[in-house]
């Protein structure tokens, strides 16, 4: 992720209360079973990668998330703010993408 991406993500993710500071940095993170990713879910991991509370590589281990899922959050968020990571909205957003790409 370029450093031009990553900035542009701290900015989309500011209106996002941070985590007070914790000894544990998974302390106010969802926990590691978590099986239903709603929006505050993901913006909370996306978030603790970006503040450099984990890394990417805890992050995708502890959740079972690969590089690239991660990265779509990401780019989702950065393109389309935090809503956009919303489960029903994703595929709203796909099309958009592809008839923008195709030109329709």
């Amino acid at each position: 992720m370029t450093a031009e991406k990553q900035q542009n993500i701290k900015s989309t993710l500011s209106s996002i209360e941070p985590n007070p500071a914790s000894n544990d940095p998974f302390a106010k993170l969802p926990p590691a079973d978590t099986k239903r990713w709603v929006v505050s879910r993901k913006a909370q991991v996306v978030r603790a990668v970006e503040d450099g509370l984990i890394t990417l590589d805890q992050a995708c281990e502890r959740y079972s998330l690969s590089h690239e899922e991660f990265a779509h959050w990401c780019e989702l968020i950065k393109s389309h703010g935090t809503r956009a990571l919303r489960a029903t909205r994703v595929q709203d957003y796909r099309r958009a993408s592809r008839r923008l790409r195709n030109g329709n």
